[in-house]
């Protein structure tokens, strides 16, 4: 993609994303980087850095967010500060962006953290976990609501700092090639699915694969799994997954409002002057509010085209959404239960949830429920 094409069909949000620039740089100065004004250049020294993305250019709305991201550093810093992207599997695999940040192989990564929860469950919390928050919330969360300090003291573990990267919003329930109505039909079930959703689905019997986008079209294919979860009408119809299983389920509440992060090193973050410490966190923030925006515009004509081509959509039941709801609540009881600090974040973001959900049930839904219906 083009990043003039990117930005301009992007700009909606960039608006809005000054603001929660500001927001990240005061909620960061309390892991040690000093203050400093917005963007002030540092004309003493210029940098080269690596980007791995878990990502490939087909998906030109999360990878175009990550060439958005560079553009924006570098044009932040007068050029000073320029950082080359590799897509999945070029550098490292897709899954395996952490591991190389980590280690400095490459000083900056584009990923889900929840693709990493065998390292730590609590890394889901930094992407999405089931019946959790949307992307308003989550987004509030982060940024207003302590949950960014508590990411950032987690990856410090993995000498990680990350910044929201964008959302997809509230994803699909994926591709399925046999219909499903209650709990029992999904025991024996071959599905793609990451993150603690995938633990979920285990506990109602599904056979869980993790396994990265661009293979998803094949394993389907060639029937290697029943079924796969990715992300939404737009990047699934790129992919191709219709061709594979015409049964759509929604909604996917496993990932009510998935967010990507952007990791850098933590040594080669503390190597930076403040104001390009400054920059990429204000890159970071328009890119998160541009890769949201840039869904919501292109996700309806890309499910009416979906529609168009012969594809079933399809409800998941409340039998077995109650039934997920009932699991998801369980797991999260159980993981705080047995590690401190899954315990530390959960405790936090449920209280956080609690206040929010009774706000968005009230104007919010009010509308939403009668206005989208009366469309």
């Amino acid at each position: 993609m083009k990043r003039r094409q990117f930005i301009t069909s992007a700009a909606v949000g960039a608006a809005g994303s000054a603001a929660i620039a500001a927001c990240s740089q005061s909620k960061t100065d309390s892991n040690g980087e000093s203050s400093a004004p917005a963007v002030q250049v540092d004309d003493r020294k210029s940098v080269r850095w690596r980007m791995a993305s878990s990502y490939t250019p087909a998906l030109d709305t999360i990878y175009g967010g990550s060439e958005f991201f560079i553009e924006r550093v570098k044009e932040l810093t007068d050029g000073k500060f320029e950082i080359s992207l590799s897509a999945s599997g070029e550098i490292v695999p897709g899954l395996e962006v952490l591991d190389a940040v980590q280690q400095g192989t490459v000083q900056s990564g584009h990923t889900n953290s929840y693709y990493y929860r065998g390292k730590n469950e609590a890394l889901a919390f930094d992407t999405a976990v089931p019946f959790g928050l949307n992307y308003r919330q989550q987004t509030a969360w982060m940024y207003e609501g302590g949950g960014l300090d508590l990411v950032h003291e987690l990856l410090s573990d993995f000498n990680i700092i990350s910044f929201p990267g964008g959302n997809s919003g509230t994803q699909m329930g994926g591709w399925w090639n046999k219909k499903i109505d209650t709990p029992a039909d999904l025991e024996g079930i071959n599905m793609r699915i990451p993150g603690l959703g995938g633990v979920v689905m285990e506990r109602l019997g599904v056979n869980v694969q993790n396994i990265a986008g661009g293979e998803i079209f094949q394993a389907l294919q060639l029937g290697t799994i029943d079924a796969a979860e990715y992300v939404g009408p737009y990047d699934d119809e790129k992919l191709g997954l219709y061709k594979a299983a015409n049964i759509y389920y929604y909604p996917g509440w496993w990932e009510p409002g998935t967010q990507y992060s952007f990791y850098f090193n933590l040594d080669a973050w503390n190597d930076l002057p403040p104001s390009y410490q400054s920059a990429l966190r204000t890159a970071a923030a328009e890119a998160h509010a541009n890769i949201m925006a840039r869904y919501d515009t292109l996700n309806p004509g890309a499910l009416k085209s979906l529609l168009d081509q012969g594809v079933e959509l399809v409800r998941f039941s409340d039998e077995i959404m109650a039934s997920a709801q009932d699991i998801a609540f369980e797991l999260n009881e159980e993981l705080a239960a047995g590690d401190a600090s899954y315990k530390k974040i959960y405790d936090a973001w449920q209280q956080f949830q609690s206040n929010s959900n009774r706000w968005f049930s009230t104007a919010e839904l009010g509308y939403t429920d009668f206005s989208f219906r009366s469309s």
